[in-house]
């Protein structure tokens, strides 16, 4: 057992990245439902304080031991903020979750908040995190990776998306299959609003759902069954969740990775 031990450890890479003690059960089922417990370890709930409590406020994605991938928008400058890892369930005290204080929050310099663009942020832990079966990171997707159209996503979050609505105590799942840019920059889908640093998911009218989070990630899995954070849920329609043509927009990480390098002093590299 040895022998396939190491063998393990070093097909998964320097941290082991997108590979779950627990695997997510991935059904077809369209909509959101409740996660196996620990099926999406990468996943953190950011909360803000107000008083002497801690709000949730956007997801996120643990890419290395000490940094976390969000949206730019979620980062309000006065506010006090706590990265919450291996959470199941937001109301319940959990054994296995941790909660660390960022120590530096980066968002992209050309963020722009009027056309929703470069909406990614980098959050630095005050400290590393232990990996565990209810933390780990996520991997990474190579800087060229672009999904075809139908590809098949899960996107995770505690929170509706983007519509209003009481927030999930549990953690959600919902498949989300991409969009390609060509379909959903037409002018009757999102138009020039979306660009090729974009990924569309959903969005069909039947497909998307209301199930996931701004800042949290868009998971799409690998051939070697290891999955990648492929987008950060960015934005979606006013007019509702399942809006046809109006599919789930989430900024590309991929787009992105010279950037996320360049900030992370090439820490977070996971293979």
């Amino acid at each position: 057992t040895m022998k396939l031990l190491i063998l393990a450890l070093f097909v998964a890479g320097a941290y082991g990245c997108g590979l779950p003690t627990n695997p997510p059960v991935v059904s077809r089922v369209v909509g959101g439902e409740d996660v196996r417990e620990n099926s999406w370890p990468w996943q953190i709930s950011l909360q803000y304080k107000s008083g002497k409590n801690f709000y949730h406020t956007c997801g996120g994605t643990l890419i290395s031991n000490q940094w976390v991938l969000t949206a730019a928008h979620c980062i309000g400058s006065s506010r006090t903020y706590r990265v919450y890892l291996g959470k199941h369930n937001l109301e319940a005290s959990e054994p296995g979750s941790v909660y660390v204080s960022p120590s530096k929050i980066i968002i992209h310099e050309e963020w722009d908040r009027y056309r929703i663009r470069n909406d990614i942020a980098l959050i630095k832990l005050s400290s590393p995190v232990m990996f565990t079966d209810a933390i780990k990171a996520a991997c990474l997707p190579s800087s060229t990776e672009v999904l075809p159209h139908n590809a098949p996503c899960y996107v995770t979050g505690w929170g509706r998306l983007w519509t209003g609505g009481p927030i999930a105590d549990i953690l959600q799942q919902a498949l989300l299959p991409v969009v390609d840019h060509s379909t959903c920059s037409k002018s009757d889908w999102w138009g020039s609003l979306v660009t090729t640093s974009m990924v569309c998911a959903g969005g069909d009218g039947e497909l998307a759902s209301c199930n996931g989070d701004s800042g949290g990630p868009l998971n799409c899995q690998n051939s070697d069954g290891s999955w990648d954070v492929y987008g950060v849920v960015s934005f979606g329609s006013s007019m509702g969740c399942n809006y046809p043509k109006k599919p789930s927009v989430f900024t590309r990480v991929s787009a992105y990775i010279d950037w996320i390098n360049d900030v992370s002093g090439k820490a977070v590299k996971c293979s």
